[in-house]
This record gives structure tokens, C-alpha cells and sequence, in this order.
């Protein structure tokens, strides 16, 4: 007696909702909640080729890389503040896509302030040095050029 189709379905049904939970990505094979953790923490990374990029949106190898260690670090259970922190401690600030403000970033976010003001400084002084016109000339002056002209 062969058991009722619907009774292997409900069998396998189980089975196939593990399997789709389950991603594979970059080679490495991850829970949903840790692919979406790792493309959490990839969205604030910065692509050290493309610098415009996170690192999940970026196809540079480099950035595959990166994704491949911030894969194998979520699937060991390492927290998100420490992988951030072990990037940063690997490729320095300029990793993260939002540094934080701090004396090494003061610069960084003070710059358009600073150009806006330099902007604004060279026009006014470029305003104030202008050179005067020349005085015109004696009539010896005059004369002397007029010989030379002709």
C-alpha cells in the first residue's frame, strides 16, 4: 500500500522551507536573518576600489572579498560593532561610508564650511586689490611716444 501523495507533501514541506531559508552567497551558506545582518553591515562599508560604493553594491573583486569575510564572520556569531571595528582596525576610517565626527574627521566635515569661506575671502580680496588705472600721460610723454609709433 503506497502512502498518499499529500502525506509526503506535508512531509516535505518542512524540508523546503529550511532549504529556502537557507542562502548561499560568495560561497558561503547563511540563514535569511544572516544574509540580510551581513548586507546590513556590507551597506555601511565603503568599496576601497569604486570609494563611491558600499561594498554590496560594488562587483570589485576587492569588495567581493570583503563581503566573503563579513559572511564568515556573521555565520561565527561575531557582533556587528565588532566587525565594523575589525574593518576599520584593517582599512582605517576611511572605510565606512559615514564616519563618525571625531578629531580624525573634523576636516572631512568642516571642508565646505572652509570653502564656502576661502571662496568668499578671495573674492572680497580680490575685489580690494584691483590695480588703478594708469594716470594719463604729460604732453612730453606724449610726444615721445608719438615719435616712437612713427
Amino acid at each position: 500500500m503506497r502512502p498518499p501523495r499529500f502525506l509526503l507533501a506535508l512531509l516535505l514541506l518542512p524540508s523546503l522551507a529550511l532549504a529556502q531559508a537557507m542562502v548561499t552567497r560568495d560561497g558561503i551558506t547563511l540563514t535569511q536573518a544572516q544574509e540580510s545582518r551581513a548586507e546590513a553591515i556590507g551597506g555601511q562599508l565603503r568599496c576601497l576600489v569604486c570609494q563611491n560604493e558600499s561594498i554590496e553594491e560594488s562587483s570589485a573583486g576587492l569588495a567581493k572579498q570583503l563581503r566573503v569575510i563579513i559572511r564568515q564572520q556573521v555565520v561565527q556569531g561575531v557582533p556587528d560593532k565588532q566587525i565594523m571595528h575589525y574593518m576599520v582596525q584593517r582599512y582605517g576610517i576611511f572605510v565606512l561610508l559615514k564616519p563618525p565626527v571625531s578629531p580624525l574627521t573634523w576636516l572631512l566635515y568642516a571642508s565646505p564650511i572652509l570653502a564656502l569661506v576661502g571662496g568668499f575671502l578671495a573674492f572680497w580680496l580680490g575685489r580690494k586689490t584691483r590695480a588703478k588705472p594708469a594716470a594719463p600721460l604729460n604732453p612730453a610723454e606724449q610726444a615721445r611716444l608719438d615719435e616712437l609709433l612713427k
